[in-house]
């Protein structure tokens, strides 16, 4: 049950009754009742009453001009979650170049293999990488990588 406030907007109605701001004003008039408008500041609002007879059409799936309303299922909002995320990432081993293998895996060089990044790393950075910026590390790496792989260097 919907907690009802003394007025609300017209946005917040539409999404009381589950639709988008667009099609709740498309349905204004022949589905769901008109909203009244504040004198002072010309803003529409529902009151309390209004409220309950837009939730009302919305659970019986009929207009207050007595004709039937179909509503669309609402789409299914998937959230990552943080197990579903552990799930479809490979368990790996303690891997230091774990960001640097996920930035050039989204940067398109999905193949790419942790001791191929360490190859490379060593061959940049032979000091290391902890006082290197990490963007231009990522993008030193990928451009190495795309080298050996490169039309010019598979022969």
């Amino acid at each position: 049950m919907i907690v009802q406030k003394e007025a609300i907007s017209v946005a917040e109605m539409a999404r009381q009754v589950g639709l988008s701001r667009t099609r709740f004003y498309q349905l204004i008039g022949s589905a769901f009742p008109h909203p009244i408008y504040d004198v002072a500041t010309r803003r529409p609002f529902y009151p309390a009453d209004l409220q309950a007879v837009c939730l009302e059409v919305r659970q019986k799936n009929c207009g207050i001009d007595g004709r039937p309303v179909l509503f669309y299922a609402r789409r299914m909002v998937i959230a990552p979650t943080v197990a579903k995320r552990a799930a479809k990432k490979p368990a790996r081993v303690n891997n230091q170049y774990d960001d640097l293998l996920d930035g050039l895996r989204s940067l398109g060089l999905a193949e790419v293999t942790a001791a191929q990044v360490g190859a490379a790393v060593k061959e940049l950075y032979p000091s290391g990488v902890e006082n290197e910026d990490e963007g231009e590390v990522l993008r030193e790496v990928f451009l190495t990588l795309k080298r050996r792989d490169s039309v010019d260097n598979l022969a």
